[in-house]
């Protein structure tokens, strides 16, 4: 089991530079988790995606579709206390204290590309690259 930030299923699910390690970190250890958020986020880069004409409406909602059917059942809700205390001792986001207080409960390493999050929690917190080697 792994902890994942939005942005690995984002490139699992659209074609980027970054896919090809989605895709293996899938591969290497499917079991993924992520707190409720990613909900919201991955649906506002869709969003986005749509909004600039990356993608149309009904390739917008089969994607979200895909992304929850995939993390249903690894969703979680995590403690307000814990991730104020991790936000307030870091320059990271509440948002991305989640994502790190989840993996902290359940004692997995978070996989992300975010470098904020990668620099203030090395313990905690790894590349797609590190997590494939």
């Amino acid at each position: 089991m792994i902890a994942i930030d939005t942005n690995i299923l984002i490139h699992l699910y659209f074609p980027s530079d970054f896919s090809e390690f989605s895709e293996k970190v899938f591969l290497k250890d499917p079991n993924w988790i992520a707190p409720f958020l990613w909900r919201s986020e991955f649906r506002n880069v869709i969003l986005g995606f749509f909004r600039k004409k990356i993608i149309d409406f009904t390739k917008a909602i089969e994607a979200i579709e895909k992304a929850e059917e995939k993390m249903r059942g690894g969703e979680s809700s995590v403690s307000s206390i814990m991730v104020m205390d991790l936000a307030k001792a870091t320059k990271c986001t509440s948002y991305d204290c989640e994502f790190v207080a989840l993996a902290k409960v359940k004692e997995v390493k978070l996989v992300t590309w975010d470098s904020g999050i990668l620099d203030a929690f090395p313990q905690n917190a790894i590349t797609p690259i590190i997590f494939l080697e």
